[in-house]
């Protein structure tokens, strides 16, 4: 596990809260190699959050039980790692170049509502 994973979480959730989850994703995907307190205030204050109860919330381990919750559903399902696919309800663990992921799903029969 990425030594800033639970960090990078914390304020990934904190984000989400405050309706920012996907743009903060893609920062903390993009910076993967600056993840420290002063990197992840920058990111919050770049999303227009308050930087000061962002960090707050890191350290008290505000979004952990969520966090774990999120990783035992994985885990369950078999994901081990990112990325991972699921199509139709079934991981895929095949090539993941666009090619072959458009090839896989074409082949794929729809889903039927229940």
């Amino acid at each position: 596990m990425h030594p800033y994973a639970e960090p990078a979480a914390e304020t990934a959730e904190f984000a989400g809260a405050h309706s920012k989850f996907w743009e903060m994703h893609d920062l903390l995907y993009e910076n993967q190699d600056a993840l420290e307190d002063e990197y992840l205030a920058r990111y919050a204050a770049t999303l227009g959050l308050d930087a000061e109860p962002l960090i707050k919330e890191v350290h008290a381990g505000a979004h952990t039980a969520r966090i774990r919750d999120d990783f035992r559903s994985g885990a369950r399902l078999g994901v081990n790692g990112t990325p991972s696919f699921f199509i139709n309800g079934v991981r895929y663990d095949g090539a993941t170049d666009v090619e072959e992921l458009l090839a896989v799903l074409t082949e794929q029969p729809p889903r039927r509502a229940t």
